[in-house]
């Protein structure tokens, strides 16, 4: 009697990512209960429809989404996961809302690590219960070896518009000011540092926040401020470009006024990159009427993520659409735009 050679049961128990993960199948709902759902359950998340449906209080809404892609993916300060639910959270914050709901959509690599996955949603749980919203729909894929960097994350975020508040990179005015949260630079180079053949024996962290907890106290006291935007990819550099550029006007800026810590000066230093270049991922630029700039600076320097605030400089109407800036010396330079991707994957 021949016996037909019968297909394996496929194992259940694996320490890594594989292709039947994202098959949809039973492997899929193992890695759901698994990993996502003791971490980020909810009311909402629960119910693991297809969509989430919110009740939304009555008023304008902000809707924004990114993507995700920093290597690597645990770094001084930080993983990818806080990363994504911190930058959602701000994106909706310095359009002066009150971020409420998250969803999130993860590319996975066949053989990444389960723990360390577990780990980065853990983290994903933290950032989200800290920053006040509610992650309540997501999706997992699986790519194979090779077709992705370990792990890429999407995120999107809704919430509404506080009233009263109008922030645009269209509102900036002649003599308004020009304030910064903190340190610049943390972030970009807190990533590079822990690359492989990159260690500069520093002690360089991370400034990954969500800011939204600041920015409401801020427009609590001081509701008619002009833009506020965070320095992410192309720094402060890129962000005040945008500024001037959106409203026409010029920004001038002083160096002596920025502040820069010594390691991360010192590490951009050496690999010839400028520091108002490099990202950050928990600062914050606005841009305020003058009589008000005061007040702001109390406010945020009040705040764990605001104490080393300061006007670095002023809106002025010459050279309309560009940045200058005075150096150390007393000369003056054109700040512009980076060019290229200094510092790759890093966001």
């Amino acid at each position: 009697m021949t016996i037909a050679p019968a297909c394996p049961l496929p194992l259940m128990q694996h320490e890594t990512v594989q292709m039947a993960h994202g098959a949809g199948g039973r492997l899929s709902q193992t890695l759901m209960q698994r990993v996502f759902m003791p971490h980020l359950h909810n009311s909402f998340l629960d119910l693991l429809d297809d969509q989430a449906k919110l009740e939304l209080p009555a008023g304008r809404t902000a809707f924004t989404t990114d993507t995700y892609v920093v290597s690597p993916v645990f770094f001084p300060g930080g993983n990818i996961g806080e990363l994504a639910v911190n930058g959602t959270v701000n994106d909706l914050a310095v359009g002066g809302a009150i971020p409420l709901y998250l969803s999130t959509g993860f590319v996975l690599e066949e053989g990444f690590s389960l723990v360390a996955l577990e780990t980065i949603v853990m983290s994903m749980a933290s950032a989200a219960q800290n920053a006040g919203v509610i992650i309540v729909t997501g999706d997992t894929k699986v790519v194979g070896k090779g077709q992705c960097d370990s792990i890429f994350i999407n995120t999107s975020g809704i919430g509404t518009i506080r009233e009263g508040v109008n922030l645009s990179c269209c509102n900036l005015k002649k003599g308004d000011c020009i304030i910064l949260s903190g340190t610049v630079g943390d972030h970009g180079m807190a990533i590079m540092t822990s690359r492989e053949g990159l260690s500069f024996q520093s002690h360089i962290t991370s400034d990954c926040a969500a800011l939204n907890g600041m920015i409401g106290k801020v427009l609590d006291a001081v509701p008619m401020i002009h833009a506020m935007r965070d320095p992410t990819r192309g720094g402060v550099a890129a962000t005040l470009n945008e500024l001037a550029h959106s409203s026409s006007v010029g920004i001038e800026i002083n160096e002596t006024s920025i502040p820069v810590k010594p390691d991360v000066r010192g590490a951009c230093e050496l690999l010839g990159i400028d520091p108002l270049h490099v990202a950050n991922e928990g600062k914050l630029v606005l841009v305020v009427p003058a009589d008000c700039s005061e007040t702001v600076l109390n406010v945020m320097r009040a705040h764990e993520h605001g104490r080393d605030a300061v006007i670095i400089g002023s809106v002025v109407n010459d050279h309309p659409g560009m940045v200058v800036m005075r150096t150390v010396f007393g000369s003056r330079r054109i700040v512009d735009l980076p060019l290229g991707e200094q510092l790759p994957r890093i966001c």
